[in-house]
């Protein structure tokens, strides 16, 4: 027969079990980077340290390819961004994107198989700005990334999306309600490591320029333009953005802070991180944030935004995405940004009319064609009864329905931007494609316009 006093001391052992369950075991190794008695100690598990080492080890690079002959731009149709390296150094670097990208899918996952100079499938078109943000980390914010670069495999890591991105959260019920404003607080999100701090520590900081100051200048807050924007609850938005930098790069506070005095600059970790700070804002506003409009539906956030980046899309685990390994260095496209290239005239603004220009195979408007709507547009908002009439035009070399096709697309991407623009869409009318005036070979630019005239 069991006793009480038995069944109790078993029940204490199951609940002391299940207490020991839910802390690391050991061993447990500790390294010391500051004075004794100071906590200045990184904390590592072993186990874990072996999970994330499988998760960071950098791919071979191919084979370097000469980089004499033929340029690729000379070759090949409608190639944007280097089209100064050879058509050999090209085709390594497609084929090692496909590696990190689309080990699965290969060249179609980007392309038209059928008419590689196609810009219909919207991946070609984000793979092709991805470059140039690659190109524009290494170029421009070696203050955080130093000579080591990055490659489009630090963030992929051989999937079509990388595995971490972030989206603005939706809406709380009762975000802002006096039966229940929970101040982004205590959801128990992955993002803060599910502490009760703010779950989303990403919009202020990474997104927007939130100061992330801790320390208050003045005692009391006001309003207005003078509030102090200070107080205790930013600073719990400030610490949440810190449990997520130290989740991202496998590291504990004292990586970057001395405890002895958390606002010294000493040491050289915590200028890199203010760096990976306002580089991290900068690609996601001047990057991710101007292809909204390029992805479909069903690859936006649930308040319809583009996936963003932050420190974990390239950490991952690792206090040196890939532990350091310099992969830039194999593949020197990456290294500096692309010159840009030559071939589209300038767009034709004027307060009536509108004519742009588009990429061979292209259907997507680019930054500075877009500019040339400006006028356009603020005839229209001005004039609120007039009506624009839209036309795209194509070539007549090739395949005539194709051409059409490529010609109603563009026409409908002018449309699209100048609804977007607060212009309503029944006062955008679509004319039918038109052939270009003279035979013209597809390369022509007048053979790939869209003109826009205000009725």
């Amino acid at each position: 027969m069991i006793t009480t006093s038995r069944l109790f001391r078993g029940l204490m052992a199951v609940v002391a079990a299940g207490l020991l369950a839910g802390c690391e075991r050991p061993p447990i190794d500790t390294v010391q980077t500051g004075y004794r008695g100071t906590a200045m100690e990184q904390v590592y598990n072993p186990r874990l340290l072996a999970k994330e080492a499988a998760l960071n080890a950098a791919p071979a690079a191919l084979e370097p390819a000469s980089n004499e002959g033929p340029r690729a731009r000379d070759i090949y149709k409608n190639v944007q961004v280097l089209g100064d390296l050879s058509v050999g150094a090209f085709t390594r670097h497609m084929t090692s994107i496909t590696q990190w990208v689309a080990p699965g899918e290969g060249c179609g996952y980007c392309h038209n198989l059928a008419n590689l100079a196609d810009d219909s499938k919207y991946t070609k078109v984000v793979a092709r700005k991805m470059i140039q943000m690659t190109q524009a980390i290494n170029s421009n914010w070696k203050t955080h990334v130093a000579e080591t670069g990055v490659t489009c495999y630090t963030c992929h890591r051989g999937n079509n999306v990388p595995a971490n991105v972030w989206y603005s959260p939706k809406d709380r019920n009762n975000a802002n309600s006096l039966l229940g404003d929970t101040a982004g607080q205590n959801m128990g999100m992955k993002t803060v490591a599910y502490s009760s701090l703010p779950f989303d520590p990403f919009t202020p900081y990474l997104l927007g320029a939130q100061d992330i100051r801790v320390n208050g200048l003045e005692a009391m807050a006001q309003s207005g333009d003078k509030a102090n924007r200070h107080s205790t609850k930013q600073a719990e938005h400030t610490f949440a953005l810190m449990v997520h930098m130290s989740k991202s790069l496998g590291v504990n506070c004292t990586y970057c802070h001395n405890t002895r005095d958390i606002q010294s600059w000493e040491r050289p970790q915590r200028t890199t991180s203010w760096y990976g700070i306002r580089m991290a804002r900068e690609l996601n506003n001047e990057h991710m944030v101007p292809l909204t409009a390029t992805f479909p539906a069903n690859r936006l956030g649930p308040k319809g935004d583009v996936a963003k980046v932050n420190c974990t899309t390239c950490h991952q685990g690792a206090y040196k995405p890939l532990y350091g390994a310099a992969m830039a260095k194999d593949h020197p496209e990456l290294l500096s940004l692309a010159k840009p290239q030559a071939g589209l005239p300038a767009p034709l603004s004027e307060a009536m009319r509108s004519v742009l220009y588009f990429g061979v195979g292209a259907s997507v408007l680019d930054t500075e064609q877009a500019k040339g709507l400006a006028q356009l547009i603020a005839t229209m908002a001005a004039t609120p009864t007039a009506k624009v009439a839209i036309s795209g035009y194509h070539s007549a070399s090739g395949d005539p329905a194709a051409n059409q096709e490529l010609a109603k697309a563009r026409a409908m991407q002018v449309r699209d931007s100048l609804t977007a623009a607060g212009i309503a869409v029944d006062r955008v009318v679509l004319e039918k494609p038109m052939q270009a005036e003279a035979n013209l070979a597809g390369e022509d630019p007048a053979a790939r316009r869209v003109e826009a005239k205000i009725n």
